[in-house]
């Protein structure tokens, strides 16, 4: 009786034992995925191709690529915290996707009605999708007015800072003051954020360069390793621009200060800020395509401080400037700055003739 007693307690151990590996080893698998952020999706109208995927909070060094393969895809990134991620597409508009550790989201839609697309998956990310349905409704002087009324709304949303960003600041028309106001707001929702910490201290700052005031003085390192201040912008005209390898427009903006520059000479004066993440690529390309002036890519993304220091905060973004240092013109599109440029350079021509 007692060898059995003791054969049955053995089990027992051995049994509660046994319970033990597996749940440890459930919690082992679990904790596995918990980090990790799934994104997939399918769309329609499109075989091959691949995406580009950047963070706007510092999840991401860089960017990453997401290729497509039948219209499906799939991408997974290690979280400890939530983060913003930003999706470029091959027609390089963007679309942001609001990650967190442990979660799944996944996008539909047609590739050629990219506005279109659905989200599903988080809060956030379905929050975000009705408000682009409704912003494709909107007409444009409207925008900010139904973006302000959803941040508003959603003071604890991620979403929020990004919509905050995106149509307050990096707006080719910003409204620091409503941007300003908002920001308050948003901190007192989300105190820790250092997201909106940093942009509250910037938003000052961002209302340099506004028009008729004088180019701020500025020393930046280039990607050749070349010292360069505001002296570097000594031309009849002069531009500061903005740009980034994964934004069409800004490419375009540069190709054609490319053939101004040579058009004009030393009497354009040209310094350009990149918000890539990798200052080697920067610097590659910039051999590539010839461009002669100096380019500042310090790997910081939108935390360059040149970008609060000329109050820029788009890609492509660029201030026109006189012979005198005031600016003339700010964030104009690639052709319409062309056009002003040529403009300035006649002007200039004429009055030489006349004096």
């Amino acid at each position: 009786m007692q060898d059995n007693c003791e054969e049955m307690r053995i089990n027992v151990y051995s049994f509660r034992y046994v319970a033990f590996l597996l749940v440890a080893l459930l919690l082992t698998a679990c904790g596995a995925d918990s980090g990790k952020f799934k994104l997939e999706g399918r769309l329609r109208n499109m075989n091959l191709g691949e995406f580009w995927v950047y963070s706007t909070d510092g999840a991401l060094s860089g960017f990453d690529t997401i290729p497509v393969r039948n219209g499906r895809f799939s991408y997974e990134i290690e979280l400890r915290e939530p983060a913003t991620l930003v999706v470029v597409f091959p027609n390089y508009s963007e679309q942001p996707v609001f990650a967190e550790p442990g979660e799944k989201v996944h996008i539909k839609g047609d590739a050629t009605h990219l506005k279109e697309l659905i989200i599903e998956g988080t809060d956030d990310n379905e929050q975000m999708t009705e408000l682009r349905m409704e912003l494709n409704q909107t007409t444009p002087p409207d925008v900010p007015k139904v973006v302000g009324e959803f941040i508003r709304s959603h003071l604890e949303s991620p979403a929020s800072i990004y919509l905050l960003q995106r149509y307050f600041v990096m707006s080719q028309t910003p409204d620091y003051q409503e941007a300003s106001k908002l920001t308050k707001l948003l901190i007192k929702e989300q105190p820790e954020s250092g997201q909106l910490i940093l942009l509250e201290k910037n938003l000052k700052a961002l209302q340099g360069g506004a028009l008729k005031s004088k180019l701020p003085a500025f020393t930046a390192t280039d990607v050749k390793g070349r010292k360069v201040t505001e002296k570097d912008l000594k031309g009849k005209v002069n531009v500061v621009s903005v740009w980034a390898s994964w934004s069409y427009n800004s490419t375009d903006m540069q190709r054609r200060l490319v053939n101004l520059k040579k058009k004009y000479g030393d009497k354009l004066g040209v310094v350009s800020i990149c918000v890539d993440g990798g200052p080697k690529d920067c610097k590659q390309r910039v051999e590539r395509d010839s461009v002669k002036w100096s380019t500042i890519c310090d790997g910081r993304m939108w935390n360059t401080p040149l970008l609060a220091k000329f109050g820029l905060a788009d890609v492509p973004a660029n201030l026109i400037a006189d012979e005198k240092g005031t600016i003339v013109e700010r964030n104009l599109q690639p052709q319409k700055m062309e056009e002003q440029i040529d403009q300035l350079m006649m002007k200039y021509k004429v009055n030489s003739l006349l004096k």
